[in-house]
């Protein structure tokens, strides 16, 4: 670095793809005001994140400083689809391994970054705050946590954990699902161990927009949760056009289910996807089978098995499904068992619904592109995102409630939530709110708009 910089970014994502995903966009919108941005993660997960985004032109991509650091070796288990709690107990040692092996590295790129700049700024994911915890050393560095579940979730969460400390509207905690079953033990550990790092942090900041959430940002911003700390509500990070194009994506050549999706009419199809930490059992996946092929809707169903935590090591695993199902459903459905383009099958035209876990990710980029939920959540934060989706936003409806969550979701609930969407009064008003919704937030993201006043805001913040 021959010049010295007024201002470098330097992002640290927790090691899972929601996370990894979210603050490469963030990466992304960050260098769109010409501020250099370097990436921190494991050469593993950093090569993730790469080889799936989606929406990044390969220009962004070069302005993106990547930081590829090796960690020692860890336990890379295969999901456990049988497990009584479905959160991904198998990626704890990636989890655990990540945190910490990369502080001293990432400590010392930052020192060599901070005698390159005016200032130093460190947003790092709430989940790797013991990561970057040595920048406190640095008289020109400060810290921003960031937050990658929904602010109604987030709030609730600190809320609950304070004591309750001001009263809320009764209407928020009308059945409000609990947290059992939603995290392991340890996971619950180390996130505890994670939040008493976060003190020396000068604001956080949330991968969503006040036009949807600006009730439960109002409450974060109540002491003693605010503690006196600032607050963006800067998202959606993924990019929010909506017109599909022919071209290349930019992880390479057009996917073959786009292509299928171009002959389909518009607003016909379901897309049906779990995110990157769920596997399903054999019997909840011949359930779902069976529920898809008697809705009589067209489908695009991503059927694949939770991440591990080295996702470039060892098999995966092969799922059957019902004798001769394939052959049946072909001209109604395409089951792609690789890596499917979520972002742009969720802007394609044809999209007339998403069967989502309620991953936040997952959730702002439908929001996004105005495609309606079928909510059915997992594990972690999807519980409560799903009562935002249906309850709060009413943009979708629930497959199955959280006391539930032990039962395995029969073909005839699978089909009545696919055709109550499809096909019903209600179905009808959630489309169209949903799609109402999804114009307000692509406003909300350009010049004058709420999102992109925040944003302006927080980059007017850390290069002031």
């Amino acid at each position: 670095m021959a010049n010295k910089y007024e201002v470098i970014v330097v992002v640290v994502p927790f090691p899972a793809q929601g996370h990894l995903n979210q603050l490469l966009h963030l990466s992304r919108l960050i260098c769109s005001y010409k501020i250099p941005v370097h990436y921190v993660s494991t050469k593993n997960h950093t090569l993730q994140a790469k080889i799936r985004a989606q929406g990044l032109s390969p220009i962004a991509m070069n302005n993106i400083h990547f930081h590829e650091f090796s960690i020692s070796s860890f336990q890379s288990p295969p999901p456990n689809p049988n497990s009584t709690i479905k959160f991904p107990s198998h990626l704890q040692p990636s989890f655990e391994s990540s945190s910490s092996h990369l502080r001293e590295p990432v400590a010392s790129l930052l020192r060599f970054l901070s005698s390159n700049a005016r200032r130093i700024v460190v947003i790092h994911d709430s989940l790797m705050a013991y990561v970057v915890q040595d920048f406190t050393s640095l008289p020109n560095a400060e810290s921003y946590n960031f937050h990658s579940v929904s602010a109604f979730t987030i709030f609730l969460f600190l809320w609950e954990s304070m004591g309750k400390p001001f009263p809320i509207e009764a209407q928020i905690l009308e059945n409000l699902p609990s947290l059992t079953g939603c995290f392991t033990s340890e996971f619950m550990d180390f996130m505890a161990a994670q939040r008493k790092y976060s003190n020396s942090d000068s604001g956080n900041i949330y991968n969503t927009t006040r036009v949807i959430e600006g009730k439960f940002m109002n409450l974060l911003e109540k002491e003693p949760i605010k503690r006196n700390k600032m607050h963006w509500a800067i998202g959606p990070f993924n990019p929010v056009m909506t017109t599909t194009s022919s071209n290349n994506s930019s992880i390479g050549q057009r996917h073959k289910c786009l292509t299928w999706l171009d002959k389909q009419s518009p607003k016909s199809v379901i897309f049906i996807s779990f995110g990157t930490t769920t596997s399903l059992t054999d019997e909840q996946i011949k359930e779902l089978c069976i529920g898809l092929e008697r809705s009589d809707t067209k489908f695009i169903w991503a059927l694949r098995d939770a991440d591990k935590g080295d996702i470039f090591s060892g098999e995966v695993r092969k799922f059957e499904l019902p004798n001769g199902y394939e052959e049946r459903i072909k001209n109604k459905g395409i089951i792609v068992r690789d890596w499917a383009p979520q972002l742009e099958i969720l802007r394609h035209f044809s999209i007339g619904g998403f069967m989502s876990h309620c991953g936040w990710n997952s959730c702002m980029e439908s929001f996004s592109m105005g495609v309606p939920i079928i909510a059915w959540p997992m594990h972690s934060d999807q519980p409560r995102n799903s009562i935002l989706v249906t309850k709060f936003l009413k943009v979708g409806i629930l497959v199955n409630n959280w006391e539930r969550r032990n039962e395995v979701v029969t073909s005839n609930t699978v089909e009545r939530a696919v055709k109550t969407l499809v096909s019903s009064n209600e179905g009808n008003e959630i489309r169209k709110r949903a799609a109402d919704l999804g114009v307000t937030i692509r406003k909300s993201v350009v010049e004058g708009g709420v999102t992109r006043k925040e944003l302006d805001s927080f980059i007017g913040h850390i290069t002031r």
